[in-house]
């Protein structure tokens, strides 16, 4: 059987690297408050290849669309619901022309967020639908050329079981790689432990399993050695905040550096993580020293 090309990354390197914030870059270089970035794929095509183009020069191998907030729900706020297929197709096609412009073999990973609602019994979103809208983005996704869909930052497996069936509805076998928040003394905001987590994940097909964001490096590791001792066969994911994210006049500040960030790639990979990479307040000089430091052993 012919392996699918995360597959053949996986088997030709030990640690993956994957790039790290979207949102926290895009705020650097001038996204307003409010304001989507996914709307940045129509307006500011320029902004977002540069972002890509950064993260590929320092040596992430799996990349995501910026397309976080690209679904349906998300979308209408701002008055773009009709315009979700084209706002997910043509990010990821910048993300595929840039990889094809850059000359590597990498990954163009489809990212595919929360609804930003609640789903039914606790909500007004039916399961049905919250499939129907996810089926929606990653038919575009895949339309535009990506390699893998990668849903993350999610909190609810009810959730994450409607993005896995959403996009089943338009492949049937692309890799699926699935991350949760864990963010709240250990479990996710819905009370959802590691370990019920992968177990879920796995039994619904995920190729990938793990968490991002959240409180920084530590709680990271925590998650992945959790994983681990449930499924020591899965392919954990493990892509943290720069640390845990602070409000100073304002702003929200990650105050992990790039040295730290390299010391934590290499204690997750130590633990068992296979892909590993940086999510809000990271950027490509932390996937950069990330890199170095897992490569360098």
């Amino acid at each position: 059987m012919k392996m699918n090309k995360l597959q053949t990354l996986l088997q030709e390197s030990k640690t993956v690297i994957a790039d790290g914030a979207l949102g926290t870059m895009f705020q650097a270089a001038g996204l307003a408050p409010g304001e989507s970035p996914v709307v940045w794929n129509i307006e500011h095509p320029d902004r977002v290849r540069a972002v890509h183009r950064a993260y590929i020069e320092a040596g992430a191998q799996i990349l995501i669309t910026n397309t976080f907030v690209g679904s349906r729900f998300r979308l209408a706020q701002h008055g773009w619901a009709a315009r979700v297929a084209e706002a997910n197709r043509v990010g990821a096609e910048i993300l595929r022309e840039e990889i094809a412009r850059a000359g590597v073999d990498v990954i163009a990973a489809g990212d595919i967020g929360p609804s930003g609602e609640l789903l039914a019994p606790l909500g007004a979103l039916a399961f049905d639908d919250a499939v129907a809208g996810f089926e929606e983005q990653a038919r575009a996704l895949i339309d535009g050329g990506v390699d893998v869909i990668w849903t993350m930052t999610l909190s609810d497996l009810e959730e994450a079981r409607a993005v896995i069936a959403g996009v089943r509805r338009v492949s049937k076998d692309i890799p699926i790689l699935a991350s949760l928040t864990f963010d709240t003394r250990g479990r996710t905001m819905m009370g959802v432990k590691p370990e019920t987590a992968a177990r879920a994940l796995l039994d619904w097909g995920a190729a990938a399993i793990g968490g991002n964001c959240g409180n920084g490096p530590e709680e990271i590791l925590g998650v992945v050695q959790k994983m681990r001792a449930v499924a020591p066969d899965a392919i954990l994911i493990a892509k943290s905040n720069a640390g845990k994210p602070e409000l100073v006049d304002g702003k929200t500040i990650f105050r992990a550096t790039p040295e730290v960030m390299a010391q934590s790639a290499r204690e997750l990979r130590d633990a068992g993580a296979r892909i590993i990479g940086g999510c809000c307040g990271t950027t490509p000089a932390h996937i950069r020293a990330m890199a170095e430091a897992v490569d360098s052993g």
